[in-house]
């Protein structure tokens, strides 16, 4: 099950990692218009959020311990940050509709926050990987020749 839980951490980084190259596509797409951010929504929406849950179960599931658990919920609680980034953001605009300099500064956070969605990703992946394939123990010399290591 450790394994199956480092496969699902493995996928959940490589969506975080496309959330921002789609981001990319939206901002660089022309003209722009409300479909250009359509696969970064879905994506951010709802894939990243349910490999988010999937791989928590698988977590608990492979007996992981109870802060590798938390932290493989995370992205799911940053997704919903993000989710709030642009809503506030969004009250900021001004009577048109048009961004103001608070809007701005507030929706910027939004790219911070997707750093943070990948760091997080990131670190699940490696310490599933490492709970999955864990290193064996360094043995001394004495052990690998046959004697007896002495007690200390």
């Amino acid at each position: 099950m450790r394994k199956v839980y480092a496969a699902l951490a493995g996928l959940l980084l490589a969506a975080a990692v496309v959330q921002m190259y789609l981001a990319a596509v939206g901002a660089f797409d022309k003209p722009q218009d409300d479909s250009s951010f359509a696969l970064h929504t879905m994506n951010g929406m709802m894939v990243i959020p349910v490999l988010s849950l999937v791989a928590t179960a698988a977590a608990a599931a492979a007996r992981a311990p109870g802060r590798q658990i938390g932290l493989t919920v995370l992205p799911l609680g940053l997704v919903i940050v993000q989710s709030l980034i642009v809503a506030i953001g969004g009250l900021f605009d001004d009577s048109t509709g048009n961004t103001t300099p608070l809007s701005l500064a507030i929706l910027g956070l939004h790219a911070v926050n997707g750093m943070a969605v990948i760091g997080a990703c990131e670190l699940v992946f490696r310490r599933a990987r490492r709970l999955a394939w864990p290193k064996p123990e360094p043995r001394s010399q004495d052990a690998a020749e046959g004697s007896p290591v002495p007690a200390s």
